[in-house]
């Protein structure tokens, strides 16, 4: 195996363990909450608490990659990752867990854009599309087969196991990237920009948390709503730091590069609506047709399917069209098939859904790797770093405001129809709202030229030539 699929693949099952875990601890948290004495709604602080250091530690994972090294910190991100896992498999009350989780997520935060920095730096321009395949696939699977993983840990041994899992995946990463990842830093790096770390984790954290807790059932709207003030006023103070600052730590000039800005600001529209599915999705299935989390799982389990498919054609797909039809098209698709979902009603044939989730994975798997791919197609080499925790923090902020705008439409149902309890034709709405909303992001990607990214999808158009005088 040639060593840019090495590299694409071990930081694939780094990312991949930190997907899994962000999304099969909801399912295990009324048996976390029994086994340590308190409530579940309490025992929500493992999840803030969780975000509350990703929004600290991302914006700035950049610069430790830059002043560190990228294979010396993604190595210590996993290896604190491990060790949080560890801490929280060995809590025995609700704080012991929130502070595990804290050390977790600060693992967790540096994983995700250092992992990507690893893998740029280390792979030709020809061979991103490939590699960003390959990344794509932990972020599609991670949400879809979480809540199953964590349903059967839990039925069948103790929750603790979910954390314990972590142990050997962790500890052969860590030693696989010893073995055959490159370190590679700048130079000359500037000092870490500490007014904007506080008022981007300031900004970060409030809208992040105030967007969560909006997405929960029978919260208090009122703190949602002052955390997103909050969150509001330290983004805009942050944007008005970074205007003044020579090296802000989200760099803000990268939106100069066409395909930059075009790319990342599609991908927040789209995100928006795909982040909802994994919230929609198993509620319709469980809530609405009266399936158990286990059926539910491993009907879902088409999308990840779909999502594997797209890892070895997004590339011949790519070269053949081009960014610019693909994108453009394929966010039209995809919000059909989050719209087709909501179509989906108890009696319909597994067949038939099935084979609409396998498509919709695959459709939404090649729509990420054109989007992450396009990302940084343009971007120099010295402003790699920066670009990756941008788009980090844009991401996890888009799949926030998902869940948040798919609770909300809910919601909103419910009260339209005077009832407490959803039924299954109460998600058709939400899912045609998400569908609209990721299909809008078609917009921004016809700003793209033809042949823009090029260099990284090998597509070329074929000009005509000039016919020649008589």
């Amino acid at each position: 195996m040639s060593r840019p699929k090495l590299t694409a693949l071990i930081v694939a099952c780094a990312l991949f363990m930190e997907n899994l875990d962000g999304t099969i601890i909801a399912t295990a948290l009324p048996q976390i909450a029994q086994s340590l004495g308190t409530s579940p709604i309490r025992l929500s602080l493992a999840i803030t608490s969780y975000m509350l250091s990703l929004a600290v530690l991302i914006p700035v994972s950049g610069w430790f990659a830059d002043r560190y090294g990228a294979r010396r910190v993604f190595r210590a991100a996993i290896l604190v990752f491990t060790c949080g896992s560890l801490l929280c498999a060995m809590s025995d009350s609700l704080w012991q867990l929130t502070a595990a989780r804290i050390v977790q997520g600060l693992g967790g935060a540096l994983m995700v854009p250092v992992g990507r920095l690893v893998l740029l730096r280390s792979v030709e321009k020809s061979e991103l599309v490939q590699a960003m395949a390959y990344l794509t696939v932990p972020a599609l699977i991670g949400p879809v087969i979480g809540p199953p993983i964590g349903g059967f840990i839990v039925t069948f041994w103790s929750w603790r196991w979910i954390f314990l899992l972590n142990l050997p995946i962790g500890l052969i990463g860590f030693w696989l990237v010893t073995r055959f990842i490159e370190d590679a830093r700048e130079p000359d790096p500037p000092p870490l920009d500490i007014v904007g770390a506080v008022l981007s984790a300031i900004g970060l954290s409030g809208l992040m948390l105030g967007f969560e807790i909006l997405g929960r059932d029978g919260e208090d709207t009122a703190v949602a709503l002052a955390l997103l003030a909050a969150g509001a006023a330290g983004a805009a103070a942050f944007l008005w730091h970074a205007r003044r600052h020579p090296n802000p730590v989200l760099d803000f000039t990268l939106m100069r590069i066409p395909t930059f800005a075009i790319a990342v600001g599609g991908a927040f529209v789209f995100r928006v609506g795909i982040g909802a599915l994994p919230f929609l999705l198993p509620l319709m299935l469980q809530l609405g047709f009266g399936m158990s989390a286990l059926s539910s799982g491993l009907l879902t389990f088409a999308s990840a399917v779909g999502a594997l498919a797209m890892k070895m054609t997004a590339k011949p797909i790519l070269k053949r069209f081009g960014f610019r039809a693909v994108l453009t098209v394929n966010a039209l698709l995809c919000g059909l098939f989050i719209v087709a979902y909501g179509l989906f009603r108890p009696d319909t044939p597994h067949t038939v859904v099935i084979a609409l989730l396998l498509a919709g994975g695959f459709f939404r798997s090649l729509q990420f790797t054109g989007t992450n791919t396009l990302s940084f197609a343009d971007v120099p080499p010295e402003r790699m770093s920066r670009a990756s925790s941008m788009t980090s923090t844009l991401q996890q902020l888009s799949l926030s405001l998902g869940v948040a705008v798919g609770a909300a439409l809910l919601h909103l149902t419910l009260a339209w129809r005077g009832a407490e309890h959803l039924g299954p034709t109460d998600f058709t709405p939400a899912f045609i709202a998400v569908g609209l909303i990721s299909g809008l992001s078609t917009l921004a990607f016809l700003r793209l030229k033809p042949d823009d990214g090029a260099d990284v999808s090998g597509h070329r158009r074929q000009i005509t030539p000039p016919a020649s005088g008589g």
